[in-house]
């Protein structure tokens, strides 16, 4: 009940006997209003239009490819430090190298399979994934024919291969040699 009398209340409607009155809003609500108004303006002017400060989602993004870095450079045979390489031309370049010179004799010049299987198409022995690819060429298969190079080529140039593999090898479904393996997806 309000602290009105009758006479005093500006009744605006009626329906149903529930009587909408006209009254004004309190003081600290229109406080919050005007308040939050001002801040979004303020928001608005800082990280929109100056560029004084990064938006939230550029000092996320930041943070995150931070992190990412941070965690490569822990662990440079990491999957994420072979897909990062594979977004690098140089590492790339030097992955291809390796390719022509010490896999392209066994699996093809563009993976398709000779000796080796078929790098191309969605069928795999030993694992499909970045960090699967790097254990293959690094250890090997010695009873399947495959020496491990990672002796031979070090550890730098493996991760390069690897990289190379999954950029420009995987998954481009080239006929050659028939499917070994299970099917991944």
């Amino acid at each position: 009940m309000s602290a009105t009398s009758p006479d005093e209340r500006k009744v605006v409607h009626v329906y149903d006997d529930i009587e909408e009155e006209d009254n004004h809003l309190p003081n600290w609500w229109l406080a919050i209003l005007i308040g939050s108004i001002v801040f979004s303006f303020a928001y608005w002017f800082v990280y929109h239009t100056t560029g004084l400060r990064p938006t939230p989602l550029a000092a996320y993004r930041a943070d995150v490819a931070a992190l990412v870095e941070a965690r490569i450079r822990a662990n440079p045979t990491s999957p994420e430090a072979i897909l990062a390489l594979t977004r690098s031309p140089e590492a790339l370049a030097e992955g291809e190298v390796v390719w022509r010179t010490t896999c392209a004799a066994c699996h093809g010049q563009q993976g398709e399979g000779v000796i080796g299987p078929n790098l191309t198409d969605r069928y795999w022995i030993h694992g499909h994934g970045p960090e699967d690819i790097l254990k293959a060429i690094t250890e090997g298969f010695p009873t399947k024919g495959m020496p491990g190079w990672g002796p031979i080529i070090g550890p730098e140039r493996s991760v390069k291969a690897a990289a190379y593999v999954v950029a420009h090898v995987v998954g481009k479904d080239l006929p050659g040699r028939a499917p070994q393996g299970e099917p991944v997806d």
